[in-house]
């Protein structure tokens, strides 16, 4: 983090609530989606609900991190554990896009073909394996999402966002504040404008397009790795927020500043998800 104590001594905070209202919160905006479509009229205030306590737990979670932090209680063996801690979260998160790659590599070289096997001409004999398809259920006609309209623009944004990000983190390496703060708003400022890229895109593929989340595999695909993608933005957009805010009041020294590392590092895995994105789901 940012001011590491010169002791080996590893500091044990006390035991906390923060685990158990965030677990609660994430069950309040669970059930509350899963009640939300399925036209249930109390959904939508449980999500609302969820999230509001989600963001409160946030704030005094992460304000209490950062006292410690600056109060120089965190040794360089909580920097190493943060780091390892770091790690797996964003093999986790490799894990969670790995699975929703796997179904949608499943879906077009094997369940896709084998719906219009000579096996299966008798159940659907006008199916016909091409991709993109809405498979033999969803009969009204769709349009794909081209590639290369908002997906291109905004592969072109994330893209910059990773060098304007690795631009802040040399400022900072070399303690060039000025530098710092410009180049990391700039790399917000690219978050946000993906994320409106994104929103527009969805309006339009449901207004003009007709593809829909229940628009088939081609649609249920396409939105949960799309939609997922577009959740992890979001989150590494308030990640670099705070950080940013971080930076404005003088935190982090050139040679300590994991936190800052840390953002990073989910950024730039955010930027590799999107390219794989951008090849598999609308380019190929």
């Amino acid at each position: 983090m940012s001011h590491a104590a010169p002791t080996h001594n590893y500091y044990l905070p006390q035991p906390a609530a923060y685990p158990i209202v965030g677990s609660t919160a994430l069950l309040l905006m669970t059930v509350g989606a899963a009640m939300w479509f399925n036209g249930y009229a109390f959904g939508p205030w449980s999500v609302l609900a969820g999230a509001a306590i989600m963001v409160y737990m946030m704030a005094l979670w992460f304000g209490k991190v950062i006292s410690e932090s600056e109060g120089g209680l965190y040794t360089d063996r909580v920097d190493l554990s943060y780091r390892w801690s770091m790690s797996w979260f964003i093999f986790s998160e490799v894990m969670f896009f790995a699975g929703f790659f796997g179904a949608l590599f499943y879906a077009r070289t094997l369940s896709v073909p084998d719906l219009s096997s000579i096996d299966n001409k008798l159940l659907w004999p006008d199916f016909a394996a091409s991709w993109p398809t809405s498979g033999p259920y969803f009969t009204d006609p769709f349009t794909p999402m081209a590639a290369w309209g908002v997906p291109a623009l905004n592969t072109c944004l994330l893209l910059t966002s990773g060098v304007t990000l690795t631009i802040a983190h040399w400022a900072l390496k070399e303690n060039k504040r000025g530098l710092l703060n410009f180049w990391l708003f700039a790399t917000i400022c690219l978050g946000v404008l993906f994320l409106g890229f994104q929103a527009f895109e969805y309006s339009h593929a449901y207004s003009e397009l007709n593809l829909k989340l229940t628009t088939g595999i081609y649609g249920t695909t396409f939105y949960m790795l799309t939609g997922f993608h577009g959740f992890h933005v979001t989150v590494g957009t308030i990640m670099l927020i705070c950080i940013w805010v971080r930076c404005l009041k003088g935190h982090f020294k050139p040679d300590h500043h994991f936190a800052f590392e840390g953002v990073a590092w989910y950024w730039h895995f955010v930027d590799v998800v999107w390219l794989m994105l951008f090849v598999v789901v609308y380019w190929l």
